[in-house]
Formats: C-alpha cells, sequence, structure tokens
C-alpha cells in the first residue's frame, strides 16, 4: 500500500509576519502584535522571531513583553487582514492539491499523496511551496511531513520549527526514534493538566506512554486516553478529507471585559448584548438551538472562581427574546456575586426548523419576523444602524465590539 504524503504548512509567527509583509520597515526587529494595553487586551498575540529571541511570547501581558525587550514594537492587530492572508496562502495550496484542509488561521493540512510524479520528492514540492507563498504573501512557512495528520503536526511542531530549513519529515518507521525520547508535554493533545496526570504516573517520556498497555489508557481516561496511546505511536486514522455535511456543533460567542464588572445589571446587560450576538450568528446559518451554555469567568487570578452551566430551551429558537430570560436565570442561580473578568453564551443543539407550539400563540413568530427585519437593517446599514436602548447604558459593550473579529479590530 503506498504511504500517504501528509504536509501540514505552519506560517511562522503569522500576524507578526503580515504585519512585516504590511509594512517592510518592520523586518528584523522585535515587534509583538498586541491588543489595548490600556484596556485588558494587551496580551501578545504573535512575536517576530527577533522578539521571541528575547523571550517575548504569545500569550504575555504587554508589560511583561516590555520588560523582557524594551525595544519591542508593539502593533495593534487586524484580524481581517490576518483571515484575507490565511484565505490567499489557501489559494496557493490549493494549486498543489484540491485535499487541502485549513487547522487553524495558520496552519493547514496538505494530502499530496500520488503527485510526486507531478512536483517532485516531498521535500522538493515543500520548497517550491515556501518559495511560493514567500514570494506572493512575504509570509514564511515551516512544513511538517508524515504518513497521517499526526505525524505532520508532531513534525512541524517538535522539529521543523526548530530547523533552519523549516522542513521535517516523520513516517512510520522513524517516528519512535525522534519522538519516543521528547518530554510527555510535546504530544499532541497533551495539555497541562493531562501532563501532571501523566507525570503522577511515572509517565515522563512520549516513549513510557507507547510503552502502556493501551486497556489501561482506556479505563483510566476513556476514549481520550487511548486516543493520546495512538498519538503517542504515531497512529492516526482522520484524512484530509473536509467532510461536506458535517454539521456545526454549535455557536457561541465569548468576551473578556474592560474591566472587572461587579453590579449584577451590568453584567445582565453584556450577557443580553452577547444572546443577541450568538442569536443574530445562528439565524445567519439558518439555525435555531435548543440547548443554551453560560459561561463565566471570576477576576481574582489567586483563587479562580466562575461557572459553567447549560440548560435546554422550552423550544429551539434563535432570538434574543426567547434566549435571554434562560441565559439571566442560569446567571442569577449560579453567581457568587464575586466580580466577573469574563463571560461567554452558546447554543447547541442546532436544527434548521421551528417547532410550532400548540395552541397557536404567535408569540415566536413575531419574534422570527422582528429578528429578520432588524437582521435585514443591519447587514445593509451596519450593525450600529439598530440597537437595543439599554446598549446606551454603563457598562454596555455593543459599540466597542461591533468592529470586531475575534474580540480585535478588524
Amino acid at each position: 500500500m503506498r504511504s500517504k504524503v501528509i504536509f501540514l504548512a505552519d506560517m511562522e509567527s503569522f500576524y507578526a509576519g503580515v504585519e512585516m509583509s504590511r509594512n517592510p520597515a518592520l523586518r528584523g526587529k522585535p515587534v509583538a502584535v498586541c491588543g489595548d494595553p490600556a484596556l485588558r487586551h494587551g496580551i501578545v498575540l504573535a512575536a517576530s522571531p527577533e522578539a521571541k529571541s528575547f523571550g517575548v511570547k504569545t500569550g504575555q501581558p504587554a508589560w511583561e513583553a516590555r520588560r523582557l525587550c524594551p525595544r519591542v514594537i508593539f502593533v495593534h492587530p487586524h484580524m481581517q487582514t490576518y483571515i484575507d492572508y490565511s484565505l490567499r496562502i489557501t489559494r496557493i495550496f490549493e494549486q498543489y492539491t484540491d485535499r487541502v484542509l485549513p487547522y487553524s488561521i495558520d496552519e493547514q493540512f496538505l494530502d499530496l499523496t500520488g503527485l510526486e510524479n507531478i512536483f517532485g520528492p516531498p521535500k522538493q514540492i515543500a520548497a517550491a511551496v515556501n518559495a511560493q507563498v514567500w514570494q506572493e504573501t512575504g509570509i514564511r512557512c515551516r512544513i511538517g511531513m508524515g504518513e497521517n495528520l499526526l505525524q505532520a503536526k508532531m513534525a512541524c511542531d517538535c522539529f521543523a520549527k526548530k530547523s533552519r530549513e523549516g522542513f521535517f519529515e516523520l513516517n512510520n518507521d522513524n517516528y519512535p526514534r525522534y519522538t519516543w525520547s521528547l518530554p510527555i508535554g510535546s504530544l499532541f493533545g497533551v495539555g497541562h493538566r493531562m501532563e501532571k496526570n501523566f507525570h503522577r504516573i511515572g509517565v515522563r517520556t512520549i516513549g513510557h506512554l507507547a510503552g502502556l498497555p493501551r486497556e489501561m489508557l482506556r479505563r483510566r481516561w476513556g476514549i481520550n486516553g487511548e486516543v493520546l496511546w495512538l498519538n503517542a505511536r504515531g497512529i492516526d486514522y482522520s484524512t484530509v478529507e473536509p467532510d461536506p455535511v458535517s454539521e456545526q456543533k454549535g455557536i457561541g460567542h465569548t468576551a473578556t471585559l474592560p474591566r472587572d464588572y461587579r453590579k449584577q445589571a451590568e453584567i445582565e446587560l453584556v450577557l443580553l448584548e452577547m444572546a443577541e450576538e450568538v442569536c443574530f450568528r445562528a439565524r445567519r446559518h439558518g439555525k435555531v438551538g435548543s440547548t443554551v451554555h453560560l459561561y463565566c469567568k471570576g477576576a481574582d487570578f489567586a483563587c479562580p472562581t466562575g461557572f459553567s452551566r447549560q440548560k435546554k430551551l422550552p423550544d429551539p429558537a434563535a432570538t434574543a427574546a426567547e434566549v435571554y430570560p434562560t441565559v439571566r436565570h442560569l446567571f442569577r442561580k449560579h453567581w457568587d456575586r464575586k466580580p466577573v473578568r469574563a463571560v461567554g453564551i452558546s447554543l447547541s443543539g442546532l436544527s434548521s426548523y421551528r417547532q410550532l407550539r400548540f395552541p397557536f400563540s404567535g408569540g415566536s413568530e413575531r419574534e422570527d419576523t422582528l429578528s429578520a427585519v432588524m437582521d435585514l437593517v443591519r447587514e445593509r446599514f451596519g450593525k450600529t444602524s439598530l440597537f437595543k436602548a439599554a446598549s446606551l447604558q454603563p457598562g454596555a459593550q455593543f459599540f466597542q465590539r461591533a468592529g470586531k473579529i475575534g474580540g480585535h479590530d478588524s
């Protein structure tokens, strides 16, 4: 059976790379893409190699990045631009294969199996892809290669990103030799909590995990333990073929607040605005949801508080008038009255129909009609052309977030 040729292409310091492509004067300088330090968005989203050499890394607060690298240049994020660049890179990959699977905004899988006769050996293809991406976008690309998606991901993250040429190959034969000596935290799928769990039972390396009985992992951690055992052995049955009929499982919206919110009225106002946003997104997909989930995170870093709860709606819905009362009920029932720094709402159990209620009252149908009209107005004249008067009150976030993508300016 012919071995598969799977690439994982990762864009080096993607957000920072895009900013340097747009402004070549930034090249060779310590650049950090960062939100607004005056609010609570002063977190490093990406750092150039020059900034990384000082210890600046993704997730750091701006003040720490400045302490590590006094000459760091902070650049405000431009999310729509990053999306546009990512789509441009996808179009480049599609010139080599129609089997392209975006994994994130800066990572994409490519299945090049059987294309060696057209483009040459895999390493030659990788060099050609890298050269074209650089020429057309000014972004550097690192490529990991494997016989499946897991091997390609491990090859990229553990080796290609650290090599001068930006390419590394793992396969069924060399996977144990290269990966089993790595710390268990290097294995794809192992987070900090799972790493600690493994350390408690003496598993320090990927090889240690690979040597354990498969049944033991399944008994202790269920299907997740078995998947990690397979990952440790380089086994992955997933494919690059996107599933055209897969359904979105949920639609949600999460936000870190610009300050600690202490007043119930202000928190509930933000939740109302978020319910509006989530329902708007659901309607754009032609969906209604049957279950609402509320996430709330406290402001105390030393002693984390908060909750995550869900509740089934009386009927599938996609209007704030029907969803928000359940959100408010969950909040009032589970809030501990301590300051809040982040909240999130999601709708799940999505379907494409509206179940009529009997005896017919017309209430939900009126809400659907009103929401549809509001959607048309906002799509034509902008998101802020029509809004609830409550969004003019103190604590509202509607106008601050109206032009943002993923919580950042577009």
